[in-house]
């Protein structure tokens, strides 16, 4: 194999993995939806060896499931995995939040007011218009970029990986998507109010705050559950 050759191949499957993860976070490929190895190549422009390698690695995400004669599908998820989901993120990202709170350096508290800001400019954005997508992923990478300030403040490298094995990336974002205005703004209060007690070195209070933070994401996605059949059909809704 050529070093040419072989950086096209790597090119190939960056793009498809990529393409497929953001599809399926974002609610394109839903629940369920078999991932047929000749419609991705052609979908893509490429040949089925990448197709086959990036859905190796997002089957070693967690987002995708591989199944004997039968070929890959998107990972399906029930309302009872949901729950649990939420339930194992919240106390691994409440006990961070304590950890951060004890543990934390001055310098840091800058990092985590910056992503503060970002957040609640994002915040901002959503609360005029939640129809344009770009305005929902930049609510996602905001988000995303609050909680990992944190996990880092914690300085327990066991903790951050575990929780960013039980955080479930499609969940997180039409969480986000699912918000109503109020929901959304005091997901924004409680980013706040969080930070103010890893600034003040206040533990149990950060951990409280946490915990009931991230399972707002979850009776969000539960609610919107118990309106439509299955969580492909609440994945497929785009709330106006």
């Amino acid at each position: 194999m050529t070093d040419s050759f072989a950086t096209a191949t790597s090119n190939d499957v960056a793009r498809v993995y990529d393409g497929v993860r953001r599809g399926i976070v974002e609610g394109d490929f839903l629940p369920g939806t078999r991932l047929v190895e000749q419609r991705l190549a052609e979908l893509f422009d490429c040949s089925r060896t990448p197709v086959r390698e990036a859905v190796r690695r997002l089957e070693s995400e967690g987002l995708v499931v591989v199944e004997r004669n039968r070929g890959a599908r998107v990972r399906p998820l029930s309302e009872h995995e949901i729950a649990d989901l939420y339930d194992v993120r919240a106390r691994l990202e409440g006990y961070a939040a304590s950890l951060a709170a004890t543990r934390h350096e001055h310098a840091d508290l800058i990092g985590l007011r910056s992503a503060l800001e970002r957040f609640e400019r994002a915040t901002e954005a959503g609360l005029r218009s939640r129809d344009d997508r770009a305005v929902v992923r930049d609510l996602d990478a905001a988000n995303a970029d609050f909680h990992e300030s944190l996990l880092a403040m914690s300085r327990h490298s066991r903790i951050r990986s575990l929780v960013h094995a039980a955080v479930d990336a499609p969940l997180v974002f039409q969480a986000l998507q699912h918000f109503e205005p109020t929901e959304l703004e005091r997901s924004a209060t409680f980013h706040r109010l969080i930070a103010e007690a890893v600034g003040a070195r206040e533990p149990e209070r950060a951990e409280r705050l946490m915990v009931e933070h991230v399972l707002q994401g979850r009776d969000t996605l539960l609610a919107g559950l118990s309106e439509v059949a299955d969580v492909a059909e609440l994945f497929a809704a785009r709330p106006g």
